[in-house]
């Protein structure tokens, strides 16, 4: 893993390369052995297994003698970061009335880096492959809630984004002009809201909306997600974007009320 040079004398490689460990492991990855390991990771076995070794000593790992899991002991990594992060606590009960009011699945996300993670979610009925948890993590830039932070970004984080991003198709509908897909930005900043429409799964239509801090940054996104054959994009715009508006406004009300500070995106997360 090759560090910028600015960074070369204080960046801990073996800290990377056992947070890239910890990573291989996924929904479709949960058990893996030490050669799958190596090759996820593109690690030596020698490296692989050390590394391992040291997870499943400090408990984050266990084995079988063949396949290497994670443990729930894992989750205490996150833990830090959410408990010391009170937006969950603040947007749940908002997300809540809101698809009860909707009667389809409502979430919070953030930025992170490239990404968007799933801060805070209430799930009505499962309409996609993959089921989504908190800490769940998706691409910005087929994703409404991505679409939403990154047309909050100040012109240079966005030009950044734009410049290094790969814009990968995931449906025939995904937009992946760069050209398009600045312009869409565009008119998500403008109209305040974003829909995107089987661009991440087909048959997943799904609505987002800002959600701002004090100083009107926006710092993090709430959205609606339907099912294609149940919900047009003309009667989710008519009967649910002014419900995800009203239940993003209160989100933003109680954090200010509240006095939260959430972390505003600081540019790109190294993976």
């Amino acid at each position: 893993m090759e560090q910028p040079p600015e960074r070369a004398a204080e960046y801990v490689q073996s800290l990377a390369r056992g947070l890239m460990v910890i990573r291989a492991f996924d929904a479709e990855h949960p058990a893996m052995t030490l050669s799958d390991v190596a090759r996820s990771t593109g690690l030596t076995r020698a490296a692989a297994r050390r590394f391992l070794f040291t997870l499943a000593e400090l408990g984050y790992v266990r084995s079988d003698g063949r396949l290497f899991t994670l443990t729930p002991r894992i989750l205490e990594l996150g833990y830090a970061y959410l408990s010391g992060m009170t937006l969950p606590e603040v947007a749940q009960p908002h997300l809540e009335r809101l698809a009860a009011e909707v009667h389809e699945s409502a979430s919070a996300a953030v930025l992170d880096g490239d990404d968007v993670v799933y801060v805070a979610r209430v799930a009505t009925s499962r309409i996609m492959r993959v089921s989504i948890n908190i800490g769940t993590r998706f691409p910005a830039h087929p994703t409404s809630m991505g679409r939403v932070l990154l047309a909050g970004l100040p012109p240079e984080g966005l030009a950044a984004y734009l410049e290094r991003a790969e814009l990968p198709a995931y449906t025939a509908r995904t937009v992946t002009s760069p050209a398009a897909f600045r312009a869409e930005i565009d008119r998500v900043r403008a109209r305040g809201w974003a829909m995107v429409d089987q661009e991440f799964e087909e048959g997943l239509r799904s609505m987002a909306a800002p959600v701002r801090d004090a100083s009107g940054q926006v710092v993090a996104a709430i959205n609606l997600s339907f099912h294609a054959s149940r919900t047009s994009v003309d009667v989710a715009r008519r009967d649910s974007l002014p419900l995800l508006l009203a239940a993003a406004a209160r989100v933003e009300a109680d954090l200010l009320d509240t006095g939260t500070q959430v972390a505003p995106y600081r540019g790109t997360f190294t993976r």
